[in-house]
C-alpha cells in the first residue's frame, strides 16, 4: 500500500519516510497472503477515497468497491486496511521518540511540557529550588487502570506491535550497519505477517483474570521499568534549572499505580470476593518476580571484599540474624562468596523473597521489611566511598519497593449504591431498606456506625455479593498489607447515606475502620450538581468527621466523564464538573478538610479524553493541589504506556502539569464571574439541545441501534462486563463506553460535540462575540472545550455518516438533518470563534495526521455500511458476515485510534 501524497515539514520527513516504508511491507504482505487481486482491489479503493476527499470523485468508485460479496473477502478487505494502520500507529510513537532523542542531543533549548520546561520557566519565574522540594514532598500522581472494555485488539496482537516499534526504535541508531538495519526490518515483516495470520479477537469473552493479566502487563513491565527514570528526569531537570547538585535518591517519590481490574463490582457479576485475592496474589507474583531478577543482578554486581572495602555494622548484623532465621539458605551461600558481605545478605534476602511468594516461613511480614535490608546496603555504600560503586542501582530497587510495594498496584473496589443498600437490607433483615427515606437511613446507619452497634457479618449470616467482596478487602489487607486496598468507590452516589452503607458494610466485613478512603462518585450532570449538598451533609456528621481525623483530613471524591456527557452532553458535562470542583473546593476550605478529586476519564473526548496538561492546568486553582488521580482506560493505555520512551514522557507531562498547577495564584476567571455566568448559561442551552435530540423522543433510540454498529459491538468479546446495566433498557441503560464507541464507528461522533453549536450561538446572541472570544483566547478552560470539541468533529465525517444514517430508513430521513445542521453550526462556531477558516486550522500536526488516515478508514467505513445491511437483512444471524463486520469495527478502531 502507498501513502497519500501529504506534504511533510523538513522535521517530519522522517516520518513519511517511515510510513512509506512499512506501507510498502504491507503491499507485499497482501500479495504474498491473499493474492494480487485483493491488493489491486484495495489500491483501486484508496485510489477513489482520496479522490473522493479531495472532489475528483463523488464516490461512485468508492462505493463500488466497497460491495464485496464474498465475506471471507471482505473481511481480508478491511483487515489489509486495518493492518496498515497498525504501521502508521507505530511509525507516528517511533517518531515521538526520534523527535524526543532530536531534543535531548540538540543541547539547545528544552522538550516543551517536559520536566525540564517547567522548572526551567518555574526558575525564571523566580521560584527557589527549596520551594519546590517542598511542594515535591506532597505530590502525587496516580493513574489508575480500568478493565473497561474499550481495547478491541487481543494481547498478542498488542504485544507484536510493541515488538515491532522496539525494532524500528532499534533503527535510529546512527551508528548501525545497513545489514543490522535491514535484519531489523525483516524481523518487522515476520511480526507483521504474524499478526495477520492472527485472529484480533479472542472466540471466547474475556475473563476477570485475562483482563487483569492485560493490565499487569503495563505495569510490571513498562511501568515498573520506567517510575525510576521518571525521579531521575526530576533531579537533572532540577540540577539545571537552579544548578543545585540534586541525587535522584534523596527525592520523595511522586508516583504510585492504581487499577479497578478484579475489584471493579458496579455491573458486573464476574467480580467476587475471589476475584480480588487472585488478581493481588497475581500482582504480588508479579512484581516480587521482578525483585529476585533485581536481587540477581545486584549479587552479581556488589561483589564487594572485606579488606578491599568498609562495610557497614547494620550490613553484618542483618547476615548474623539471618543466618538463624535461615540457616539452610545460609549454609548454600558459596563459600568463594564469604569474604563478600553484600552478596552474602543478597542471597539471604533472596530467599526471603521466594518464602514471601511461597507464603512459607522465613517470608516477609511486610514490604517495609525487605525495604530495610536494600537501605542498609545503600547506607553502606553512602558510607563507604561506594556512591559510584552500585548505589544508583540499589537505590533504583528501593524507589520501585517505595511504589509498588508487594502489591504492585493498589486495587480499588468499586460498587454501585444500589448493591450496597440490598447488601444493607440482607444484613440488618430488613427487607424494605432499599425504599426508605434516605435521611431515615442516614440516622439509622450514624448510630450504628457511631455507637459501634454494627452486626458481624459471618454471625448474621451475610451471604450477598457485596459483603463478600469486603470480607475480601479484609483478608488481603492481612496478607498483602494495607497499601494493597486503600479505595472503595460508590456508583451513583445521591445521599450520605450511600457512603455511610459503605462504611457500615465494611466494618461488619471486618475491615478496619479507617483503612479505606470511601469515596463517592458523582457521574451524571444532576448528580454533579448535588454533589456539594451531599457531600455538605456528610461533613455535617461527627461520625464523619472523627473518620477523616483518623485519616488525615482528608477525602477523596471521584468526579465521572463519561455518564454526565451521555446524560446532558459535552459542554453540560465539563461546565458541571468544573462547577462542582469549584464548590466542593470552597466547602472543604471552609470545613478545614483537604479534598483530592478522582477524575473518571475515558479515552475519547465523548468520555472526557483529551490532553492531560492541558486539562490538570484548566482545572479549578487550588483544584489539584498537588495530587492527581485519573482513570486511564482501553486502547489509551497500550497509546501511553505501551513503550516505555512513550510511557516517561507521558509521566513527565501529567507530573509537570500537576507541579506547574501548584504554583498557579489566580483564577483564570474574572472575579466578578461574568465567563462563570456564560458559561454556565452555554451548558444550559447546549443540554437542551442535546437533551431533545437524545431524550425527547423515545424513537431516538431505534435510530442510535440502526444507525450505528452498536449490535455487532455487543457481540464483541472485549470485556468481562457486560454493555448495558441490567436495571434500565434503551438509552439510558447503555453504558458510556458502547454508546461512544458506537457512535465514532459511525463516524458521527455525536458525543464529543452535539448541542455545543446551539449553545454557542445563543451565548454569542446573549453575550456578544467579543466576550466569547476573549473567553476563548483568555480562558483555558473554555480553550479546552472548543478544542476537544474540534478534534472530535476532525475524526468525524458527516458525509459518510450520512450513509449510516440511511441504514434507519424514515428514522435516518427524520433526525439525520438535524445532526448534520448541528455539526455544520458546531463548526462555524468554533472556526468563527477562532478566527480560523477550518477545522484544527491551528494545530497542522493533528490535522496532517488525521488528513493521512482518513482516505484509508473510508474504505471500511464503507464496507461496514453495505455488511451492516446484508448482515441484519439476514435476521444478524450469518456469522461468517458478523465476522468481517467485526473485523471492520478492530479496522476502524485502529484508524481513529479511540474507542470509548
Amino acid at each position: 500500500m502507498k501513502r497519500q501524497d501529504i506534504d511533510f515539514p523538513s522535521e517530519h520527513q522522517p516520518l513519511r519516510d517511515d510510513v512509506s516504508l512499512l506501507g510498502a511491507m504491507i503491499g507485499e504482505l497482501l500479495r504474498e497472503q491473499c493474492g494480487d487481486a485483493l491488493f489491486e482491489r484495495v489500491e483501486t479503493a484508496r485510489a477513489a477515497a482520496i479522490a473522493r476527499r479531495v472532489g475528483e470523485d463523488d464516490g461512485s468508485e468508492l462505493l463500488a468497491q466497497c460491495r464485496i460479496d464474498d465475506s471471507g473477502e471482505a473481511s481480508a478487505f478491511v483487515r489489509a486496511f486495518a493492518a496498515w494502520f497498525r504501521m502508521v500507529n507505530l511509525a507516528e510513537q517511533v517518531h515521538r521518540i526520534r523527535r524526543r532523542r532530536e531534543y535531548m542531543a540538540a543541547g539547545e533549548g528544552v522538550q516543551p511540557e517536559s520536566l525540564a520546561d517547567v522548572f526551567e520557566k518555574l526558575a525564571t519565574d523566580g521560584q527557589d529550588w527549596e520551594t519546590v522540594r517542598t511542594m515535591l514532598a506532597g505530590l502525587l500522581v496516580e493513574p489508575v487502570f480500568t478493565a473497561h472494555p474499550t481495547e478491541a485488539t487481543r494481547r498478542s496482537i498488542l504485544e507484536k506491535e510493541q515488538r515491532m516499534a522496539r525494532y524500528l526504535v532499534e533503527r535510529l541508531d546512527p551508528g548501525l550497519s545497513e545489514n543490522a538495519a535491514n535484519r531489523l526490518v525483516d524481523r518487522v515483516r515476520m511480526e507483521q505477517t504474524i499478526a495477520w495470520q492472527t485472529a484480533e479477537q479472542s472466540r471466547s469473552r474475556p475473563s476477570v483474570a485475562d483482563e487483569a493479566e492485560h493490565a499487569h502487563y503495563y505495569l510490571a513491565n513498562v511501568l515498573y521499568s520506567v517510575a525510576p527514570v521518571l525521579h531521575e528526569n526530576l533531579a537533572e531537570a532540577a540540577t539545571r534549572a537552579w544548578g543545585e547538585n540534586v541525587w535522584p535518591g534523596d527525592l520523595p517519590s511522586v508516583l504510585q499505580f492504581g487499577s479497578w481490574v478484579g475489584g471493579d463490582m458496579d455491573g458486573n457479576p464476574n467480580v467476587t470476593g475471589e476475584t480480588v485475592m487472585e488478581t493481588l496474589n497475581e500482582q504480588r507474583r508479579q512484581v516480587i518476580g521482578n525483585y529476585l531478577k533485581e536481587i540477581r543482578r545486584l549479587n552479581r554486581l556488589l561483589s564487594q571484599t572485606d579488606g578491599r572495602a568498609s562495610i557497614s555494622g547494620a550490613v553484618r548484623e542483618r547476615i548474623a540474624d539471618y543466618r538463624k532465621l535461615l540457616p539452610q539458605e545460609a549454609e548454600a551461600i558459596p563459600t568463594r562468596h564469604a569474604d563478600m558481605p553484600y552478596r552474602g545478605l543478597l542471597y539471604l534476602v533472596e530467599a526471603r523473597l521466594k518464602a514471601t511468594l511461597s507464603d512459607g516461613e522465613g517470608g516477609y511480614g511486610h514490604v517495609d521489611e525487605f525495604a530495610d535490608d536494600l537501605k542498609r546496603i545503600a547506607d553502606s555504600l553512602k558510607a563507604n566511598r561506594g556512591r559510584r560503586a552500585g548505589l544508583f542501582p540499589v537505590e533504583r530497587l528501593l524507589r520501585r519497593v517505595d511504589i509498588f510495594g508487594f502489591h504492585l498496584a493498589a486495587l480499588d473496589l468499586r460498587i454501585d449504591s444500589g448493591d450496597l443498600h440490598e447488601a444493607v437490607a440482607q444484613l440488618i433483615d430488613d427487607p424494605d431498606w432499599p425504599e426508605r427515606d434516605p435521611e431515615a437511613r442516614t440516622r439509622y446507619l450514624t448510630d450504628a456506625v457511631g455507637g459501634g452497634n454494627i452486626p458481624n457479618g459471618r454471625n448474621a449470616g451475610a451471604t450477598h455479593a457485596v459483603y463478600k467482596l469486603l470480607t475480601a478487602a479484609a483478608r488481603a489487607h492481612e496478607k498483602f498489607g494495607a497499601r494493597a486496598i486503600t479505595t472503595l468507590i460508590i456508583s451513583m452516589s445521591r445521599n450520605a447515606d450511600d457512603i455511610l452503607a459503605a462504611w457500615f458494610m465494611a466494618r461488619a466485613a471486618g475491615v478496619e475502620r479507617h483503612r479505606l478512603d470511601i469515596v463517592p462518585l458523582f457521574e451524571t450532570v444532576d448528580d454533579l450538581i448535588a454533589a456539594e449538598g451531599v457531600m455538605k451533609e456528610l461533613l455535617g456528621l461527627d461520625v464523619w468527621r472523627e473518620l477523616l481525623a483518623e485519616r488525615g483530613n482528608r477525602q477523596t471524591v471521584m468526579i465521572g466523564y463519561s455518564d454526565s456527557n451521555k446524560d446532558g452532553g459535552m459542554a453540560a458535562s465539563r461546565w458541571s464538573l468544573q462547577d462542582a470542583q469549584r464548590k466542593l473546593l470552597a466547602l472543604f476550605a471552609e470545613q478545614d478538610v483537604k479534598i483530592t478529586f478522582f477524575h473518571g476519564r475515558g479515552g475519547t473526548v465523548g468520555r472526557g479524553g483529551g490532553k492531560t496538561p492541558r486539562a490538570v492546568l484548566a482545572a479549578p486553582v487550588g483544584s489539584v493541589g498537588g495530587r492527581l488521580r485519573m482513570t486511564e482506560q482501553g486502547e489509551v493505555i497500550h497509546r501511553k504506556y505501551g513503550l516505555r520512551t512513550i510511557a516517561v514522557r507521558n509521566l513527565e507531562q501529567a507530573t509537570g502539569a500537576v507541579i506547574m498547577s501548584g504554583f498557579l495564584d489566580r483564577d483564570p476567571d474574572t472575579e466578578e464571574g461574568p465567563w462563570r455566568r456564560a458559561m454556565a448559561r452555554l451548558a444550559e442551552f447546549s443540554r437542551g439541545a442535546y437533551r431533545d435530540l437524545v431524550y425527547g423522543d423515545e424513537t431516538f433510540s431505534d435510530y442510535f441501534r440502526l444507525a450505528t454498529p452498536i449490535d455487532v459491538i455487543e457481540r464483541m468479546r472485549i470485556g468481562s462486563r457486560p454493555a448495558s446495566r441490567a436495571r434500565k433498557t434503551g438509552i439510558s441503560g447503555l453504558r458510556a463506553i458502547p454508546w461512544v464507541f458506537a457512535w465514532g464507528q459511525s463516524r458521527q461522533g455525536l458525543p464529543g460535540w452535539y448541542g455545543l453549536g446551539t449553545g454557542l450561538e445563543a451565548l454569542v446572541e446573549e453575550c456578544g462575540f467579543e466576550q466569547v472570544e476573549e473567553m476563548a483566547r483568555e480562558w483555558l478552560f473554555f480553550s479546552n472545550l472548543l478544542s476537544d470539541a474540534e478534534m472530535a468533529m476532525a475524526k468525524a465525517d458527516i458525509g459518510i455518516g450520512r450513509h449510516y444514517a440511511g441504514l434507519a430508513g424514515e428514522l435516518g430521513e427524520r433526525y439525520f438533518p438535524t445532526i448534520e445542521a448541528e455539526f455544520d453550526r458546531t463548526r462555524q462556531m468554533i472556526c468563527r470563534i477562532k478566527g480560523q477558516d477550518g477545522l484544527l486550522d491551528q494545530d497542522l500536526t493533528l490535522k496532517r495526521s488525521i488528513l493521512l488516515r482518513n482516505p484509508y478508514v473510508d474504505p471500511m467505513s464503507f464496507t461496514q455500511v453495505e455488511l451492516l445491511e446484508r448482515w441484519r437483512a439476514g435476521g444478524c444471524q450469518d456469522a461468517a458476515l458478523e465476522l468481517a463486520l467485526i473485523d471492520s469495527v478492530h479496522g476502524i478502531a485502529q484508524g481513529l485510534q479511540n474507542t470509548g
